[in-house]
């Protein structure tokens, strides 16, 4: 296509798969290319935002980073949407835990996602609009963790544009249900939405916001792979 490649994703059109698993660092992108991924080709270094292009099972796959917080997964989950055919990002990230029975790593199934984001302002919606996973993919996820064994919870996830805040933690948040915090999936969501594509967002635990636990910078990288077990096994 004429657009390929874009101002952020150095491929052409093609050498990106229908399917991509994102996740925030592209570190973390590098590593599933690695262990999940037969005969993986690296489609893009732009800004550092590694990308590859392999299979796995005979299924050609794309993993890719997506950078920190709505604006950075805005972008790049917008240009794989809508400029190179991509019709399902599957998101595996972090979150931080708000409600008392998740433990670290645990996984947490976006279901849907809250915001204290404007970014659907762009739609000019007359109303508010309630970002939702792909159902399919959903139920098929909850179905890989049951099979898998691993400790998981499905629900309604908090979408941050800050990381560091004046205010502590509001707990009305937990008293909605809402079961973590997370900086991109609201994005996510609304650009599969108005693309008409599908999306689905699975996070591992990696601090708990009401007990001050947490993991280090290379358990995140490279120890989270249950998530990533349940993506790939997705496609």
């Amino acid at each position: 296509m004429e657009k390929t490649p874009t101002p952020h994703i150095g491929a052409k059109y093609g050498e990106i798969a229908e399917t991509v698993i994102m996740a925030g660092d592209p570190l973390r992108a590098k590593f599933m290319a690695e262990n999940f991924l037969e005969n993986p080709v690296q489609f893009n270094n732009v800004r550092g935002m590694l990308g590859y292009t392999g299979t796995r099972d005979g299924k050609r796959i794309s993993v890719m980073g997506h950078g920190m917080g709505i604006p950075s997964m805005g972008i790049y989950s917008y240009e794989l949407f809508n400029f190179y055919g991509v019709q399902t990002i599957i998101r595996v990230g972090s979150a931080g835990a708000i409600q008392p029975d998740l433990k670290l790593g645990d996984l947490v199934v976006a279901m849907g996602t809250c915001t204290n984001s404007n970014y659907a302002s762009q739609y000019e919606l007359p109303g508010t609009f309630a970002p939702i996973a792909d159902f399919n993919l959903l139920r098929k996820a909850a179905d890989a963790c049951d099979r898998l064994g691993y400790r998981y919870r499905v629900g309604n996830v908090m979408t941050s544009d800050t990381f560091y805040t004046e205010n502590a933690h509001n707990d009305k948040w937990t008293m909605m249900g809402v079961l973590a915090v997370e900086m991109e999936i609201a994005a996510l969501y609304l650009n599969a939405a108005r693309a008409g594509k599908h999306a689905l967002a699975i996070c591992t635990v990696s601090d708990h916001i009401l007990t001050g636990e947490a993991t280090t910078a290379e358990e995140r990288q490279l120890t989270f792979t249950k998530m990533m077990d349940v993506a790939f096994s997705l496609i």
